[in-house]
């Protein structure tokens, strides 16, 4: 039998394999097991192309990062490229939820997440902010944008008017919530976003 003319197996197949399980599963769904019978191999040969699934994950983890878009970063004033870049952000991770918790554990090796805590660092730098606020600053942007694709606020209510009755006299509407989610969630998050940066900008110009 002739051999094929390419590998079954390869990081970039393996990598998109345990994205799919993991945005369809969880976090907890993803095995050697599952993966290798999602990709119709052998569960040990994964191993050769990663040597642990916490290898793994940080490349799945860095693959969604890569698609952030840092160019405004590099092009535009501080407050709009923040701006631009966090709801870059927030679109990535909203269309991956179930991994959130890995991504904004920290950068760790993986080069894209830290190729992007550079590119936010060095525009907060090169704009003025001390260091230490720079890096302050940094960790309250990924706070906000972590929290804002991690889950849905309206979404959690309940649609049935009956659940609130008049022992919550100030949510008679509540059950309005669950419809209306999308718009809910994105205005919060362009609120809380706004504010802070008009706070931050009023902090610059108090010289910090």
């Amino acid at each position: 039998m002739a051999r094929p003319r390419s590998p079954l197996l390869s990081r970039d197949k393996i990598v998109e394999a345990a994205l799919g399980l993991i945005d369809e599963e969880g976090l907890g769904a993803l095995s050697t097991r599952r993966l290798a019978a999602r990709l119709g191999v052998s569960g040990p040969s994964l191993y050769n192309h990663f040597a642990t699934m916490d290898d793994l994950l940080d490349a799945v983890a860095d693959q969604v990062i890569a698609k952030v878009d840092l160019s405004a970063l590099r092009a535009r004033p501080w407050a709009q490229a923040l701006r631009e870049w966090a709801r870059s952000y927030r679109e990535v991770l909203a269309e991956h939820p179930n991994l959130v918790p890995v991504i904004v554990h920290g950068p760790g090796r993986r080069p894209a997440a830290l190729r992007l805590a550079d590119e936010v660092y060095g525009a907060l730098v090169n704009a003025g902010w001390p260091p230490r606020e720079a890096t302050e600053i940094g960790a309250l942007m990924r706070f906000l944008v972590a929290g804002a694709a991690m889950s849905s606020f309206a979404g959690g209510f309940s649609p049935d008017p009956a659940t609130y009755g008049t022992d919550y006299p100030h949510l008679g509407r509540a059950h309005l919530l669950q419809a209306r989610s999308r718009d809910i969630d994105q205005g919060a998050f362009e609120l809380g976003l706004e504010t802070v940066l008009a706070g931050l900008a009023a902090r610059l110009d108090q010289g910090v």
